[in-house]
């Protein structure tokens, strides 16, 4: 229990590192993902790329505009981080049991992310929702789309208080299916891919959880495995986060929605522009998810160390 203690302070610490480096980058993905209009006809676009997405922000509504939504994640990345790491050392536990193993191989790193990536769902699911849809409100003013509830939120708490209060857990877990349908696999990618990476960056002899502890350059190194998880983690599984945003920032009343289930939300996305259509917002994604998710395992690990 001592080690599942140090995984939640660690984790806890680890996602407000990752939140104040990635949400402006996450503000402008969710933004472009979810906006209405076809490629094929760019007046119908109110953001035509990562860059036009960011001066238009900062002009509307300033650098604020680059963290709204920011103190559902923020809290909400402490408490998932936590969560996220927590459930990993468990999981890997479990999978170290079940192959009869002390020392996991890279293999078991695989199998743990993706049942880590299943249970923080239902975690990660609510506050992915209220930040979308805060986050999304300036496409209703600015393009005309429908909004997506009668209400206008000033911040992720209103917006979470309104949802819970007039849509129960019905609301509060859109897009569930399309978050385990990202997060199961991705997880698995994320924790593999980064043991596979630190397996690759030690020395000979040397133990992967050693490179962090150690004088750069290897803490450069540590840095570097980090990154690449989160690198493999969005390139391997973009399209279906595409997905999970759109249904997640979708109408809040069933009657309203655009998007009925997975399938007819892929089917609707391809209809408007095709396979582009499912990498809408790549640009922000990608040059967040080397320096965030280095930043993030430094610290989860530094922090762990800490705490003996």
């Amino acid at each position: 229990m001592a080690g599942a203690w140090k995984d939640v302070a660690a984790g806890t610490v680890g996602g407000v590192a990752i939140c104040a480096v990635g949400h402006p980058f996450d503000t402008l993905k969710v933004r472009l993902q979810t906006q209405g209009g076809s490629a094929a006809a760019p007046a119908t676009l109110l953001y035509r790329n990562t860059w036009d997405c960011l001066v238009k922000t900062l002009k509307w509504e300033g650098i604020g505009g680059l963290y709204k939504g920011v103190a559902s994640p923020l809290v909400g990345q402490m408490f998932f981080r936590a969560c996220l790491f927590t459930s990993f050392g468990q999981s890997k536990a479990w999978v170290a049991r079940a192959l009869g193993v002390e020392s996991l191989p890279p293999v078991g790193h695989f199998l743990a992310g993706m049942m880590t990536g299943a249970v923080v769902s239902f975690v990660e699911g609510p506050i992915d929702l209220f930040k979308s849809q805060v986050q999304v409100q300036i496409l209703a003013e600015k393009q005309g789309t429908p909004r997506t509830s009668a209400h206008h939120y000033n911040n992720v708490f209103g917006c979470a208080r309104v949802i819970t209060k007039h849509y129960g857990l019905r609301g509060i877990y859109q897009g569930l299916g399309a978050t385990l349908l990202r997060n199961t696999p991705a997880f698995s990618f994320y924790f593999g891919f980064n043991e596979l990476a630190r397996r690759a960056l030690a020395r000979p002899g040397q133990s992967t959880a050693a490179l962090v502890h150690r004088s750069p350059p290897e803490g450069w190194k540590y840095l570097a495995a980090g990154g690449t998880g989160g690198l493999l983690y969005w390139l391997l599984t973009y399209p279906t986060d595409v997905i999970k945003s759109s249904m997640q920032a979708d109408a809040l009343d069933k009657h309203q929605r655009k998007y009925k289930n997975v399938v007819h939300c892929a089917r609707t996305l391809y209809a408007e522009a095709g396979v582009k259509r499912f990498f809408r917002g790549w640009t922000p994604c990608i040059l967040r998810s080397v320096p965030a998710n280095a930043v993030l395992w430094v610290v989860f690990e530094k922090v762990r160390k800490l705490l003996g």
